[in-house]
């Protein structure tokens, strides 16, 4: 079994409302050094019976075909 995280991120350049949102209430609670906000989402995956030389392919492939979307967002494979 192999154990991958992926990083998913807004390009530069995409407006994030989510974090605009977040960035305006961290500084309405006293967080005034907050000045720049992005939101990301965070995956964890456990693949049974992978090929351990074909992990970070496959995990791609899920990356590109459902978990992010490649118009407007990155992603980083971590583990594998």
């Amino acid at each position: 079994m192999s154990k991958v995280q992926v990083i998913i991120r807004l390009k530069n350049g995409v407006l994030d409302p989510q974090g605009k949102t977040a960035q305006h209430a961290l500084q309405a609670l006293g967080f005034q050094e907050a000045a720049q906000v992005r939101i990301g989402k965070f995956i964890e995956l456990e693949l049974d019976g992978a090929n351990p030389d074909q992990v970070n392919t496959r995990v791609r492939e899920m990356c590109e075909k459902l978990l992010a979307n490649p118009v407007i967002e990155d992603f980083e494979i971590l583990g594998g």
